[in-house]
């Protein structure tokens, strides 16, 4: 199987699902001539469909069309590629005069989205796009009306090199170098056939995601990956359903001119086309106004789905231009959501609007124009303490969206008023009374729990479900690991299970004399848990414990306390053990505490306490993975809807349970990359509440525990060691923890050796260690972790030595590429060995001679370590092809190809380290002779290029006299050297050209007619190699 066949493949499945196949070259210059090299629009195809779908522009003004979508506004990609997204989706603005004379504007239209069928679908391979000196073929472009929405890189399915990784790497690398064909693209696809991914441009490795869906309710776990994502999202009317509503452009956070382009997961796509159509059934003059609950796990995106469902809904002609009222229960939630849905604005086509008050709320929800308003559940209660709420609006079209909807306050449920007596609502039962023509719909990170009618009553039951282990084995989210550190309080069993009660369940939906007593309660509570000596504990174990994790993992951590006192007064603790911890500066320090306040505060609380500008300040701070704030202590803020991917830690010293508890711990389950998992400290013991919370996740029909103990961790990381242990057996590497340096550095070329002389030992080696040490990382710093420590990082240091033999070019995996950031704490002498060079390690001194000299080759003959001689010898020939060779297409190739075939054989395990370096002993030979030969032709380095090129085709030289082919070298040369200019790779008129000249020369002098074509291709292929040059010395 080759990567060609892959191709074909991919192209056949895009061919059944209605795209038409068209073969690059054949569009080009030597085709139909419909584009230039330099085009990355298909210009006659994009004019055809600006005619066919906006019939009333003239060739002008379509002309005009045209060079708004070319123009570009920055010099930043993504800025470009969002200018143009907007243009996709909302059609291009062009004045125009009236017949009255009177300027008038029209809006024209790149797609049809509403009819599939009324659009151009265009599979290109081999696509040749020239910008500047680089030429770049993509594997497959996907043309909609003549514009490059998506990029395909395949890579082979079964070649070990040829992963995923190696995919991502090479649309990086296009996006540098072909920017031009990026500026319009809007999926990215990497696959090798099986196994494929999507994301963005701005996308990391880790957010390429699988579609694992063809029609959103069977996972098609046995189908190939690729054939998936074909049919079930790159199928033309999906594509465009995917580009127009489940596209988005999130500003960054710390510069509002910086763009994130996010797209749907394949869970949050069908989700919320599942909820719009609910909404609109709902909605009906016969429907029940319960559009229902989307739960979708903690850490997969509901913000973003609750964002799309916005922005799909209030266009969708059906909703009469709707208003959606988000409702949270809690200020900093409100502020939050808003946050997420005014850095995407552009999906709403509007901007979201926050109510201040209740007169605010009344006067937006008036409006008949409809919008995206948010405001806090809190605002439906009644001002008078009565027992309804007065009508805001009897609107059909109103649509009520409650994040987190299954907590308490949205129940319908009466209770009795101890202070006088009287009746009190759930606050459902206020936004009923206030908006009764309304439909609801919730969405949930955690499951509704069992014995709760309230939530089905006003919602609906559940749209969609997304549980913990499809985002964990989808990659959405990573595991999260519990581990207990309980610190003893000192009481009875009867005050520990009082003390368990929790407290933001009991203060959930009271009023506030109910409130008064129960804060009564939670102060002595407070007490017991913030006692000094036990901070003291704590502090003590959070600085030893998180400097410890971070030796394995940068990154950041929080700690959940129980009040904004025991807050302020553990980060006293901490400072005092860390004092160059603290700043009173928000831009400085590793340590911040997140509360709000107001100036009747205690004193020891001032100085935490911040206003919205300050808090968001920190908050960039802490969700900027370089910056050097590290640790935030919280209490109640930042528990729900905050996301920080590079978080890995939490320290939980507060009682929580349930709903409350699911999302506290999900901080740490965000996907970021090196990171394995999360990990959960318990200081309080929240186990039971742990298996309460599972409970509820199983009878709710979710699958996946929220938890894994640490010691499942600590199990899987002794289980990766051993199998790296065990390639070490019969070699006693535990000698080097007791020689001296000398020792040390003769025990890991020692260890080198004996990886390189099993059988797929290096690839073994490299795979194994990569997987223990993302284990170790997340098992540190416990006593089995740190027993190993030393061990793990002389394993890495012989990974490392191994990727720095080959130069990093194998393919396969690397701590670069997993970005592991590991940073173990080790003997000193392993840092010197890291800048050892290629000859140390394999036994050599470094030569002074040619590495082509006899002398040379016949010390690499007599080394006893035979597969480090075969490492690095085939570098050395490489970097002496590069050098010697570079600029000589057909030596450059043959040679490249000769060393190729014989490491196959050898990596394969078809012949021995010795044999394979005869092999490479004699190829340097070669090469030797063909440089001494090039001595004695008489001809420059440019000619002994091009008379190589002629001579690839072997019947020229048995047809040809030698000096016939060296003049026709030599005139080659100076007519092409007169044809090319600074621009020539990029002038297909010049190309074509200097083709046809080139034919001539060869009928002149009697070049074999049947092989002309591929000499022409050879000439010109050099050409390339000499155009920058010839052009600089004019």
């Amino acid at each position: 199987m080759t990567e060609d066949n892959i191709e074909q493949a991919t192209l056949d499945l895009l061919a059944s699902t209605g795209w038409d196949i068209v073969s690059g070259p054949t569009i080009g210059p030597d085709g139909t001539m419909e584009r230039d090299y330099t085009d990355v629009v298909l210009n006659r195809r994009f004019d055809i469909a600006l005619a066919r779908l906006n019939p009333e522009l003239s060739p002008e003004q379509r002309a005009e069309v045209a060079g708004r979508v070319a123009r570009t506004s920055s010099p930043d990609l993504v800025v470009n590629n969002h200018d143009f997204h907007l243009l996709l989706t909302d059609g291009v603005n062009i004045e125009y005069r009236h017949s009255d004379g009177s300027i008038r504007t029209t809006q024209a239209w790149l797609f049809d989205f509403d009819n599939p069928a009324n659009n151009d679908f265009v599979a290109v391979n081999q696509l040749t796009v020239i910008q500047g000196d680089i030429n770049r073929r993509p594997d497959i472009v996907l043309y909609v009306n003549g514009l490059p929405l998506a990029v395909i890189e395949l890579k082979n399915a079964v070649d070990s090199k040829a992963n995923l990784q190696a995919a991502f790497n090479q649309i990086q690398t296009y996006k540098k170098q072909i920017s031009s064909l990026f500026r319009f693209n809007e999926l990215c696809i990497i696959s090798d056939g099986l196994d494929a991914r999507v994301g963005t441009i701005t996308a990391p490795f880790e957010r390429f995601m699988a579609w694992k869906t063809v029609d959103g309710e069977q996972l098609d776990g046995i189908v190939p990956e690729l054939e998936v994502m074909v049919q079930g999202m790159l199928t033309p009317e999906r594509l465009l359903d995917v580009v127009r509503s489940f596209v988005v452009f999130e500003r960054d956070g710390k510069d509002d001119a910086k763009f994130v382009k996010k797209v749907a997961a394949y869970h949050q796509y069908w989700a919320v086309n599942k909820a719009v159509q609910r909404t609109i059934d709902a909605a009906k003059p016969d429907g029940d106004h319960k559009a229902g609950v989307v739960w979708h796990t903690q850490g997969s995106g509901k913000s973003l789905s609750m964002m799309f469902y916005t922005g799909k809904l209030i266009s969708n002609p059906a909703m009469g231009n709707p208003t959606v009222l988000v409702v949270t229960d809690r200020n900093d939630l409100d502020g939050q959501l808003y946050g997420t849905f005014a850095a995407c604005k552009d999906v709403l086509r509007q901007d979201p609007v926050q109510a201040e008050n209740r007169a605010h709320l009344r006067e937006l929800l008036d409006r008949e124009s409809g919008g995206v308003i948010f405001t806090t559940i809190q605002k439906f209660f009644p001002e008078d303490g009565g027992d309804t709420f007065p009508t805001l609006s009897e609107r059909t079209n109103i649509v009520v969206m409650a994040d987190e909807a299954h907590r308490s306050q949205y129940g319908l449920k009466a209770r009795i008023r101890e202070s006088d007596g009287s009746m009190v609502y759930g606050n459902a039962k206020y936004m009923r009374d206030a908006l009764p023509q309304a439909s609801y719909i919730g969405f949930t990170g955690t499951p509704i729990e069992f014995e709760d009618k309230s939530t089905p009553a006003v919602f609906g039951e559940y749209i969609d479900i997304y549980d913990i282990k499809r985002a964990e084995v989808d990659g959405a989210t990573v595991q999260i690991y519990y581990e207990s550190r309980l610190v003893d309080l000192g009481m009875d069993e009867t005050t520990k299970q009082w003390l368990d009660k929790e407290v933001d369940d009991l203060l959930e939906g009271e009023d506030m004399n109910r409130q008064d007593k129960l804060k009564a309660e939670y102060a002595q509570k407070e007490a017991i848990v913030g006692n000094g000596e036990r901070l003291r504990l704590i502090a003590t174990d959070i600085v030893e414990h998180f400097e410890n994790r971070l030796t394995a993992l940068e990154g950041k951590g929080m700690v959940v306390t129980m009040s904004r006192h025991i807050a302020a007064d553990l980060y006293n603790k901490i400072i005092e053990i860390r004092p160059e911890w603290h700043s009173e500066d928000d831009d400085k320090g590793t340590i911040k505490v997140i509360m709000t306040g107001s100036a009747s505060d205690e004193a020891h609380l001032q100085q935490h306490i911040r206003g919205k500008q300050r808090i968001q300040t920190v908050e960039k701070r802490i969700k900027d993975p370089q910056s050097d704030l590290k640790l935030v202590i919280v209490c109640d803020m930042w528990l729900t809807g905050f996301d920080v991917p590079s978080m890995h830690t939490m320290y939980l010293d507060k009682p929580l349970k349930g709903h409350n508890l699911m999302q506290a711990i999900a901080r740490v389950n965000r996907v970021y990359p090196g990171k394995e998992g999360g990990l959960v400290v318990d200081y309080l013991g929240v186990a039971g509440a742990l298996r309460d919370a599972l409970e509820t996740y199983t009878q709710s029909g979710g699958q996946g525990a929220p938890t894994l103990d640490i010691n499942e961790a600590i199990a899987e990381m002794k289980r990766r060691f051993e199998i790296v242990r065990d390639l070490f057996h019969g070699f006693d590497y535990m000698r080097y923890f007791t020689v001296d340096t000398r020792g040390k550095l003769q025990t890991i070329l020692d260890a080198q050796e004996h990886i390189l002389s099993l059988e797929n030992g290096e690839k073994r080696l490299k795979q194994h260690v990569t997987e223990l040490s993302k284990a170790f990382a997340l098992a540190m710093p416990t006593v089995d972790a740190l027993a190993i420590r030393e061990q793990v990082a002389f394993f890495q240091a012989i990974k490392a030595r191994l990727d720095k033999i080959a130069g990093s070019t194998t393919g396969g995996p690397t701590d670069g590429d997993y970005k592991m950031a590991l940073k173990q704490i080790v003997d000193k002498a392993i840092a010197p060995v890291g800048v050892v060079d290629v000859f140390a390690a394999a036994g050599l001194e470094k030569p002074n001679l040619s590495v082509l000299s006899d002398e040379f080759l016949a010390e690499v003959r007599g080394m006893e370590r035979k597969n480090l001689a075969v490492e690095a010898l085939q570098k050395l020939l490489k970097d002496e092809i590069r050098v010697r060779f570079g600029r000589n297409a057909i030596k450059s190739d043959d040679f490249s190809t000769m060393l190729e075939a014989a490491l196959v054989s050898y990596r394969n395990g078809t012949i021995e380290a010795a044999q394979v370096i005869e092999e490479l002993i004699d190829i340097a030979l070669k090469m030797k002779v063909s440089l001494e030969n090039n001595e004695t032709e008489g001809l420059e380095e440019d000619e002994i290029a091009f008379y190589d090129a002629l001579l690839a085709n072997g019947s020229a030289k048995e047809i040809m006299k030698d000096d016939q082919l060296r003049e026709l070298a030599r005139i080659l040369v100076e007519r092409v050297r007169a044809n090319t200019g600074v621009d020539w790779t990029i002038r297909a008129a010049a190309q074509a050209r200097l083709r046809v000249e080139v034919k001539k020369l060869l009928n002149k002098y009697g070049y074999p007619p049947d092989e002309q074509a591929l000499a022409t291709d050879n000439v010109l292929k050099q050409a390339e190699l000499f155009a920058d040059d010839w052009s600089k010395k004019k």
